[in-house]
């Protein structure tokens, strides 16, 4: 998945659950929370493996259910801590909403469930790493762009565009968090 995909599902299941839960939207600083870490998995696999060769393939520790689900816990009870529930709670389902979307757009394009992705160290998966993160990157994101590109239209791409577009609207009727407060600071100021 790519990591714009994970935004959108990390925003989504949390916008969904705060409206659900406190009937609010979320705010900027849970929005942050949420967006960084719904690419933290990545952040953290893809250049120790591509870059430093420390894993075999970009899915390694930070994929791993035996490291997101501590890490999310501690990061919660932080963030519980200085008083601020929501916003550890947005780190949570950031981070942990990374693992299914890596594992069932798969299992959608194939009907083979790649759950040792989310298994690292009991289970690991090898692969060709790319000369660096930046290429990885730069194929990674040059592969998605020409699916778009050439307007590809498999279910599966319908799908993800489709939740774009729920999340770019969604993102809109909460009032653009993180946008809204640095325009509400300069209409102050002016």
């Amino acid at each position: 998945m790519m990591p714009w995909e994970h935004v959108v599902v990390g925003y989504l299941g949390y916008s969904m659950f705060v409206h659900i839960v406190y009937r609010q939207s979320p705010t900027a600083g849970e929005t942050a929370a949420v967006v960084f870490a719904s690419l933290l998995p990545d952040l953290i696999d893809k250049p120790l493996a591509w870059e430093f060769g420390v894993f075999e393939s970009g899915y390694a520790l930070g994929h791993s259910v035996f490291f997101a689900i501590p890490l999310s816990i501690v990061v919660g009870v932080l963030f519980r801590q200085l008083g601020r529930p929501k916003t550890g709670l947005a780190f949570g389902i950031g981070y942990l909403l990374h693992l299914p979307a890596d594992v069932i757009p798969i299992y959608i394009q194939s009907g083979r469930w790649p759950i040792d992705r989310l298994l690292w160290p009991v289970r690991s998966t090898s692969g060709n790493p790319p000369d660096g993160f930046r290429d990885g990157l730069v194929t990674h994101v040059g592969n998605s762009l020409e699916l778009l590109v050439n307007l590809e239209q498999s279910l599966y791409m319908q799908g993800v565009v489709a939740l774009m577009v729920f999340a770019l609207l969604l993102w809109v009727y909460d009032g653009m968090p993180m946008v809204r407060e640095p325009l509400v600071w300069l209409s102050r100021q002016v």
